[in-house]
C-alpha cells in the first residue's frame, strides 16, 4: 500500500507555451503560488546533496544548489541582476543575469515553479509514473489528517515500541509454530459471518497501516497530508501523503516508512488479546493477514514500504529515476563520465544492485503476465461462474452472509484481471506514444518505429490467439512452473526424459476418496517410459478373425499394445489428427471345446494425441465353454490415455461374457443366438451414432439376452450352478471401462462426424462344437478395475511420482 503521494524528482508537465524571460528583460520573476522551499536533503546519497522544493499540487522536486538559490531569490521583489548576485554569493561562483534567465527559461518555468511573464500561474501536470497509484480518491484533507492522527504519535514512544515488537514476535511464534491455523481456517469457512469479520478487520487494518505512516511523520516533526484510496498495480490500496517527511533526516524518514508496519504489529497483538478474551479461533487468521501484509509491504521492487525504506536508507529518493542512468553507466565507454560519479560510492553500489535485481524481475513479470493472461482470463471466468452459482444458491435460501462472501470472492477475482488489463493497455499506449514522439519528422526512424509496433502487435496476437488450448482454466493438477507457463510460446520436447532405472518427478491423478500412497505405505503404480527403437507392430480394431487396419503414426511415450493372439479380441483406437474422431469396434463370439484351456483375452485401447479430437474403442467378446475344462482364466482389459492432448476425449470399453455349458445348444436356441448376434453386429457397425453413456448399458442388455437364450435351452435340464467342474473357476461376466477427457463431454458427435477409423467388422458366431451334453448355466458378474481412468472423473490432486528401476 502506497504511503507517499509523490517522490522527489524533476518530473512534471510543463505549462502551456511559457513566454521566455529573455523576451521581457524588465520582468521581475516570482515563484508560483504554493511553492515551498524545503531546503537541502539530509542524509543524501548524492555527492552534492540536492535541495527539495514542493509545488502546490504536492509534487516534491529535487533541484541543484544553484537552481535552488535562483528560485529562493525569485520572491517577486528582486530583478534578474539581484537574483544573479544572490546566486553568486550562495554558490561561490560568478553567475550573470544571462545565466539566470537561461536557468529560469530552461528549468524553473517548465517545472511550474515560476509565474508566467504575464503574472498568471503555470498549468502543471503532476508526474504520472507507470507504477504509480491510479484512480485516487481523497478521503481526508491535510488538516483533518493531522487532527485524526495526532493522538497516535504517542505510540512511537521507544518503550512502547519495544514492548509491542516483543509481543508481536511472540504472537507470531505461538500462532505459526504452536497453535497452528487448522481450527481457525475451519471455523472461518464454516461460519460465513466470521469470515466476513476477518475480512472487515483486514481491510480496516490496511487503513490503520496508513495511520502509522502519518503518525510517524508527525512524531518526527513533519506534517502529513491527505489520505485516501486508489488502485495500485492490480489491487485497491490506501495512501497517505507524507512527502513533507523529506525535510526530515534519514532517521525520521525511516521511522515514517516503518510506521505502517509497526501499526500492523499493533493490530496483530490486539487481535491476539481479543482471541484470548473470546476464544474465536477464526480471529487468528487476522494475525496471519497482518504478517502477509507486512511481508508484501517489505518487497522493494515496487513502491511498497520496502521500496521507500531502501530509498531513504540509501539517500536516493526516487530509485526508478536512477534505472536509466545506472544501466547506461554500466557500459564500458561511459565509465569515466561525470554522470557516473554523482552518487556516493556506497549509495551507487546499493542502487546498482537494486537495478540489476529489479529490472529483470519486472521484465520477467511483464512477460509472464502477457503469456499467462489468456489462461488467467479463462480461470477467472470459470471461478466467477462457480461463485455466481454459489451466490444464487445462498440467495435462494436466504443466507445473506454466504451471499456477501460470494460477492467478495467475485470482486477479488475480477479486480486483479482488470488491473492487469489496465497495466498492459497503458504500457502499450505509452510505448506507442513515445515512439511516435521520438520519431516525429524522421521518416526512416518513423518507419522503423512503425515496424516495431507492428511486430509487437503481431506477437501479442500470436500469444493471445484462440487455438483450442489458449483460453482454458488452470487445473488443480498443473504445477504452474515457468516451463508450464511458457508452453504456449516455447515448443516442448516430444520425448519424456524419464528412463528405466532412473528417477524423476511427474504428475499423477489419484482417484478422489482413495487414500494416497506414502513412503511408509506405498502402492503399486505404473510409469510410462518411452521405449527405444521402432514401435511394436499392431492394428487398430483387431480381432481374431479380422485383419488389423493400417495404424497411424505412433507418438505416445509407451509401446503399442501387442497384436491379439488366437481367439483374442482387440479394439485399438489411435487418433493423432486434430479435429477428428477415431472409432475402433471389435466384437467376437468364441466357442471352447471340452477340455480346452480358456485363456482368451478381450481388449479395448483408446489413445489420443491431438487437439479437439476423440478416440473411442469398444471390445465385446462372448466366450462359450462347452463341456468340462480345468483352466478358465479369461482376461478383460481396457485403457484410455491422452498425451499432449488439448480439448480431447478418449473412451475405452471392454465387455466380456464367459459361460460354461454342459453340452451343445439345440437348433432353436442356436438360431436365436445367431439372430441376436447379427443384431449385435449391426449395432457395432453403427456404434458411432450412439452416445457413450449408453454403450455399456446396451452391451449389458445383450449379455442378459445371450444368457437368457442359453438358460432357456430345452436341453438344459441340468442348468444349475453346481454344474461347474470341480476346481474350475465360476463362469464370469465382466466389464472394464476407461475414459479420459480434458473438458467435460458425455457424447462424441455422431451426425456429421468423419468415418470411423480402424473399425473392425463384428464377427458372426462360429459353429459350436458337437457334443451331446446339455448346456449348464452358472454366470457370476465380476466388474474389473479400469486400466486407466485418465480423467473421466473430476481430476484428483496431483502427486509426485518416481520411476522405479
Amino acid at each position: 500500500m502506497s504511503h507517499a503521494a509523490g517522490n522527489p524528482g524533476p518530473v512534471a508537465g510543463p505549462p502551456s507555451s511559457p513566454a521566455s524571460l529573455a523576451e521581457h528583460p524588465q520582468q521581475v520573476p516570482a515563484r508560483a503560488q504554493g511553492v515551498q522551499l524545503l531546503g537541502q536533503s539530509e542524509g543524501s546519497g548524492y555527492r552534492e546533496a540536492p535541495s527539495l522544493v514542493r509545488r502546490s499540487d504536492g509534487q516534491t522536486l529535487q533541484l541543484t544548489r544553484l537552481l535552488y538559490l535562483v528560485l529562493e531569490a525569485a520572491d517577486g521583489s528582486r530583478n534578474v541582476e539581484e537574483i544573479a548576485r544572490h546566486a553568486s554569493d550562495g554558490s561561490g561562483r560568478l553567475v550573470s543575469a544571462g545565466n539566470v534567465r537561461t536557468l529560469m527559461d530552461s528549468q524553473l518555468l517548465p517545472l511550474g515553479l515560476l509565474r508566467l511573464t504575464d503574472g498568471s500561474e503555470p498549468e502543471v501536470k503532476k508526474a504520472d509514473p507507470l507504477l504509480g497509484m491510479r484512480f485516487r480518491y481523497t478521503v481526508t484533507d491535510p488538516e483533518r489528517t493531522r487532527r485524526i492522527t495526532a493522538p497516535f504519535a504517542a505510540l512511537f514512544n521507544p518503550f512502547l515500541v519495544a514492548v509491542v515488537t516483543a509481543a508481536f514476535l511472540s504472537t507470531c511464534w505461538w500462532v505459526l509454530m504452536v497453535k497452528g491455523l487448522g481450527s481457525a481456517t475451519h471455523e472461518a469457512f464454516a461460519n460465513p459471518p466470521l469470515l466476513l469479520l476477518v475480512f472487515a478487520i483486514t481491510i480496516l487494518s490496511a487503513g490503520f497501516h496508513e495511520f502509522g505512516h502519518a503518525a510517524a511523520a508527525r512524531r518526527g516533526g513533519a506534517t502529513p497530508g491527505s489520505m485516501g484510496a486508489g488502485l495500485y498495480l492490480v489491487w485497491p490500496a490506501f495512501f497517505t501523503d507524507v512527502t513533507d517527511s523529506y525535510r526530515l533526516g534519514r532517521g525520521g524518514r525511516l521511522r515514517t516508512d516503518l510506521g505502517g508496519l509497526y501499526f500492523n504489529a499493533i493490530i496483530a497483538v490486539a487481535v491476539m488479546g481479543l482471541w484470548w478474551a473470546t476464544g474465536f479461533d477464526a480471529l487468528l487468521l487476522v494475525v496471519v493477514t497482518q504478517i502477509l501484509q507486512m511481508v508484501r509491504q517489505l518487497l522493494p521492487l515496487v513502491r511498497f514500504d520496502g521500496y521507500h525504506i531502501l530509498a531513504d536508507a540509501a539517500g536516493v529518493p526516487d530509485l526508478f529515476q536512477r534505472i536509466k542512468p545506472t544501466l547506461l553507466g554500466l557500459l564500458p565507454w561511459n565509465w569515466g563520465k561525470p554522470e557516473n560519479r554523482i552518487l556516493k560510492p556506497w549509495a551507487r553500489a546499493v542502487v546498482t544492485a537494486w537495478v540489476l535485481v529489479t529490472v529483470p524481475l519486472l521484465l520477467l513479470s511483464l512477460a509472464l503476465m502477457v503469456i499467462a493472461l489468456p489462461r488467467l482470463l479463462a480461470t477467472a471466468w470459470d471461478s466467477a461462474s462457480r461463485q455466481q452459482d454459489l451466490l444464487a444458491g445462498s440467495l435462494s435460501v436466504g443466507d445473506l452472509a454466504g451471499a456477501a462472501v460470494r460477492v467478495l470472492a467475485i470482486i477479488a477475482v475480477a479486480l486483479p484481471i482488470l488491473g492487469m488489463l489496465y497495466i498492459l493497455l497503458r504500457l502499450l499506449r505509452q510505448l506507442v506514444t513515445v515512439l511516435l514522439q521520438k520519431t516525429r519528422g524522421k521518416t526512416l526512424q518513423r518507419t522503423a518505429a512503425m515496424g516495431a509496433i507492428a511486430a509487437l502487435l503481431a506477437g501479442l496476437a500470436w500469444a493471445w490467439w484462440p487455438d483450442g488450448g489458449t483460453y482454458r482454466p488452470v487445473q488443480p493438477y498443473e504445477r504452474g512452473t515457468l516451463e508450464d507457463v511458457t508452453t504456449s510460446v516455447l515448443p516442448q520436447s516430444s520425448k519424456i526424459m524419464l528412463r528405466a532405472g532412473g528417477s524423476g518427478r511427474t504428475v499423477a491423478l489419484w482417484p478422489a476418496g482413495v487414500s494416497r500412497p506414502t513412503r511408509e505405505n506405498p502402492q503399486l503404480s505404473m510409469v510410462l517410459v518411452p521405449a527405444e527403437g521402432p514401435a511394436a507392430p499392431g492394428g487398430s480394431g483387431a480381432s481374431a478373425t479380422t485383419p488389423a487396419a493400417a495404424p497411424p503414426s505412433w507418438v505416445f511415450p509407451f509401446d503399442r499394445p501387442a497384436v491379439p493372439e488366437e481367439d483374442g479380441n482387440q479394439a485399438l483406437a489411435v487418433n493423432s489428427t486434430d479435429g477428428s474422431v477415431a472409432y475402433s469396434v471389435a466384437f467376437a463370439l468364441v466357442w471352447a471345446e471340452d477340455g480346452e484351456t480358456v485363456d482368451t483375452r478381450n481388449e479395448a485401447y483408446a489413445f489420443a494425441s491431438c487437439t479437439g479430437c476423440a478416440a473411442v474403442a469398444v471390445g465385446f467378446q462372448v466366450v462359450l465353454v462347452v463341456g468340462q475344462t480345468n483352466v478358465v482364466v479369461p482376461e478383460n482389459l481396457s485403457a484410455a490415455a491422452n498425451y499432449n492432448c488439448l480439448d480431447c476425449l478418449t473412451y475405452a470399453l471392454a465387455s466380456q461374457l464367459v459361460l460354461t455349458l454342459d453340452g451343445p445348444l439345440g437348433e432353436g436356441s442356436l438360431a436365436q443366438l445367431n439372430a441376436l448376434w447379427a443384431e449385435i453386429a449391426e449395432y457395432g457397425r453403427n456404434i458411432r451414432n450412439v452416445p457413450l453413456s449408453e454403450i455399456q448399458a446396451r452391451l449389458a442388455e445383450y449379455k442378459e439376452q445371450i444368457t437368457a437364450i442359453i438358460k432357456a435351452d430345452p436341453s438344459g435340464t441340468k442348468a444349475t450352478g453346481s454344474a461347474t467342474p470341480s476346481g474350475a473357476p465360476a463362469p464370469t461376466m465382466t466389464d472394464a471401462a476407461a475414459g479420459t477427457q480434458d473438458v467435460p463431454a458425455t457424447q462424441v458427435p455422431g451426425g456429421g462426424a468423419p468415418p470411423p477409423a480402424g473399425t473392425a467388422v463384428p464377427t458372426a458366431p462360429a459353429t459350436p462344437p458337437a457334443s451331446g451334453a446339455p448346456p449348464s448355466y452358472a454366470p457370476v458378474e465380476t466388474p474389473l478395475p479400469t486400466a486407466d481412468t485418465g480423467g473421466m472423473a473430476p481430476p484428483a490432486e496431483p502427486l509426485p511420482t518416481t520411476n522405479p528401476s
